[in-house]
């Protein structure tokens, strides 16, 4: 499966000079936050396939304005012909705002996660905005990474976190990282293609999970 991951930054080779070339293959679209929302309508419309985003802590303009045929997976695991994709998106609060957490309040999002993900059966893939505790983030406080996603990774071991947050202008900028667990970190700022490989991830109703595998088998039905 081919999926091209994005963050922080609107790259005009994607959009001023758009090309089906650049994006050819590609499954599924995944936003990490703080993009133009005209940015997500166009390149789901453009390359013709799905996109599914969390928020950033600069994206208050989708409070009025929320990216059309987009598909928002804040605090919940989606589910894209069988790669389960939990979505956590906001940044590390530095200030007061929306979209901004302590470790506190995202730790507690998380415990609201744990029905939800003994039900799939845990995820594929991270999609945050901000980075983990210690992989890719900064010693400032706008830019700290949140301790509870590394918890998270080292309980449920996913394939993938993608994330943002960390801009390629910032310096020490690294693309790929690998986590303990096993996870391999993705910065997606501007935009990346990951290919994964089939096979590596349960097929569509093949978790293990009777019930959830039942009503995935049946939407597609």
């Amino acid at each position: 499966m081919r999926l091209l991951v994005l963050a922080d930054h609107e790259e005009a080779r994607i959009w001023d000079y758009f090309s089906p070339k650049k994006t050819e293959g590609v499954d599924l679209i995944l936003s990490c936050g703080d993009l133009d929302p005209d940015y997500l309508e166009f390149l789901t419309t453009m390359v013709n396939r799905p996109l599914f985003y969390v928020r950033g802590n600069h994206d208050g303009i989708y409070d009025t304005r929320e990216p059309l045929g987009c598909d928002n997976i804040e605090d919940k695991v989606a589910n894209f012909r069988g790669l389960r994709i939990l979505g956590l998106g906001g940044s590390y609060r530095y200030r007061p705002g929306k979209d901004m957490y302590t470790e506190a309040e995202m730790k507690k999002r998380i415990r609201h996660l744990k029905g939800q993900l003994a039900f799939t059966k845990g995820f594929d893939i991270l999609l945050t905005h901000a980075p983990a505790y210690g992989y890719g983030d900064l010693p400032d406080l706008p830019h700290r990474g949140f301790e509870c996603f590394d918890d998270l990774l080292e309980t449920w071991h996913p394939q993938y976190m993608f994330h943002g947050h960390v801009h390629m202008e910032y310096g020490d900028f690294v693309r790929e990282r690998h986590h303990p667990c096993g996870t391999t970190i993705i910065n997606a700022y501007g935009y990346t293609i990951i290919d994964i490989e089939e096979g590596s991830y349960p097929a569509l109703g093949k978790t293990g999970s009777f019930f959830y595998d039942w009503m995935m088998t049946r939407k597609k039905r």
